[in-house]
Protein backbone atom coordinates (compact mmCIF):
# COMPACT_ATOMS: atom_id res chain seq x y z
CA UNK A 1 0.00 0.00 0.00
CA UNK A 2 1.36 3.15 -1.19
CA UNK A 3 0.01 6.87 -1.32
CA UNK A 4 1.47 10.26 -2.94
CA UNK A 5 0.84 12.84 -0.87
CA UNK A 6 1.09 16.56 -2.21
CA UNK A 7 2.39 19.21 0.49
CA UNK A 8 1.57 22.54 0.27
CA UNK A 9 3.48 25.42 2.22
CA UNK A 10 2.87 28.75 1.81
CA UNK A 11 5.32 29.49 -0.98
CA UNK A 12 5.63 25.22 -2.21
CA UNK A 13 4.57 22.33 -3.22
CA UNK A 14 6.35 18.92 -2.40
CA UNK A 15 5.47 15.42 -3.21
CA UNK A 16 6.21 12.88 -0.42
CA UNK A 17 5.61 8.79 -0.99
CA UNK A 18 4.41 7.06 1.89
CA UNK A 19 4.53 3.31 1.86
CA UNK A 20 3.10 0.88 4.53
CA UNK A 21 4.51 -2.42 4.99
CA UNK A 22 3.21 -5.05 7.03
CA UNK A 23 3.39 -9.05 8.11
CA UNK A 24 0.93 -11.36 7.68
CA UNK A 25 0.32 -11.25 11.41
CA UNK A 26 -1.23 -7.37 10.88
CA UNK A 27 -4.26 -6.14 8.75
CA UNK A 28 -4.43 -2.36 8.08
CA UNK A 29 -7.54 -1.02 7.25
CA UNK A 30 -8.12 1.86 5.12
CA UNK A 31 -9.40 3.73 7.60
CA UNK A 32 -6.28 3.39 9.51
CA UNK A 33 -4.01 3.77 6.30
CA UNK A 34 -5.42 7.05 6.15
CA UNK A 35 -4.79 7.87 9.77
CA UNK A 36 -1.59 6.63 9.34
CA UNK A 37 -0.63 8.48 6.55
CA UNK A 38 -2.21 11.69 7.67
CA UNK A 39 0.21 11.42 10.92
CA UNK A 40 3.22 11.01 9.35
CA UNK A 41 2.21 14.02 6.93
CA UNK A 42 1.60 16.10 9.91
CA UNK A 43 4.39 15.24 12.09
CA UNK A 44 6.79 15.25 9.50
CA UNK A 45 6.14 17.95 7.29
CA UNK A 46 8.85 20.51 8.09
CA UNK A 47 11.07 17.84 6.34
CA UNK A 48 8.78 17.74 2.95
CA UNK A 49 11.47 19.57 1.05
CA UNK A 50 13.69 17.15 1.31
CA UNK A 51 12.19 13.58 2.21
CA UNK A 52 11.05 12.22 -1.19
CA UNK A 53 9.68 8.85 0.39
CA UNK A 54 8.73 7.17 3.87
CA UNK A 55 8.49 3.49 4.36
CA UNK A 56 6.55 2.07 6.96
CA UNK A 57 6.99 -1.66 8.24
CA UNK A 58 4.50 -2.84 10.22
CA UNK A 59 4.66 -6.02 12.04
CA UNK A 60 3.49 -8.55 15.48
CA UNK A 61 6.39 -10.25 16.63
CA UNK A 62 4.68 -13.16 18.60
CA UNK A 63 1.97 -13.36 15.74
CA UNK A 64 -1.34 -14.77 17.68
CA UNK A 65 0.48 -15.11 20.46
CA UNK A 66 0.13 -12.52 23.35
CA UNK A 67 3.36 -10.62 24.30
CA UNK A 68 4.88 -7.33 25.55
CA UNK A 69 6.17 -4.73 23.44
CA UNK A 70 5.93 -7.38 20.59
CA UNK A 71 4.20 -4.94 18.18
CA UNK A 72 6.88 -3.18 15.82
CA UNK A 73 7.15 -0.12 13.63
CA UNK A 74 10.75 0.31 11.28
CA UNK A 75 10.21 3.56 9.20
CA UNK A 76 12.95 4.34 6.77
CA UNK A 77 12.91 7.64 5.05
CA UNK A 78 14.71 8.77 2.51
CA UNK A 79 15.75 12.30 1.46
CA UNK A 80 17.48 13.69 -1.51
CA UNK A 81 21.65 13.39 -1.91
CA UNK A 82 21.81 11.23 1.32
CA UNK A 83 21.42 7.62 2.76
CA UNK A 84 18.62 6.38 3.75
CA UNK A 85 17.40 6.84 7.93
CA UNK A 86 15.76 3.95 9.58
CA UNK A 87 14.65 3.73 12.98
CA UNK A 88 12.76 0.83 14.72
CA UNK A 89 9.95 1.38 18.12
CA UNK A 90 8.52 -1.71 19.89
CA UNK A 91 5.64 -1.62 21.73
CA UNK A 92 2.98 -3.21 23.21
CA UNK A 93 0.20 -1.81 20.64
CA UNK A 94 0.80 -0.82 17.02
CA UNK A 95 -0.16 2.71 17.57
CA UNK A 96 2.24 3.20 20.88
CA UNK A 97 4.69 1.58 18.25
CA UNK A 98 3.93 4.11 15.25
CA UNK A 99 3.79 7.08 17.62
CA UNK A 100 7.48 6.30 19.24
CA UNK A 101 8.92 5.82 15.89
CA UNK A 102 8.04 8.69 14.48
CA UNK A 103 9.31 10.68 17.90
CA UNK A 104 12.55 8.80 16.76
CA UNK A 105 12.38 9.52 12.89
CA UNK A 106 12.17 13.12 13.52
CA UNK A 107 15.16 12.96 16.13
CA UNK A 108 17.23 11.59 13.30
CA UNK A 109 16.08 13.76 11.08
CA UNK A 110 16.92 16.66 12.60
CA UNK A 111 20.17 15.19 12.90
CA UNK A 112 20.76 14.58 9.43
CA UNK A 113 19.66 18.12 8.45
CA UNK A 114 22.20 19.84 11.08
CA UNK A 115 24.81 17.50 9.76
CA UNK A 116 24.50 18.84 6.48
CA UNK A 117 23.54 22.23 6.84
CA UNK A 118 27.05 22.51 8.93
CA UNK A 119 28.99 21.29 6.41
Amino acid sequence: MFRILTIISNTNQYIMIIQINTDNNVTVHEAFETELNDKIAEKLHRFAGQLTRVEVHLSDENGSKEGQRDKRCLMEARMEGMQPIVVTEMNDTLMQAINGAIVKLKTALDSAVGKVRNH
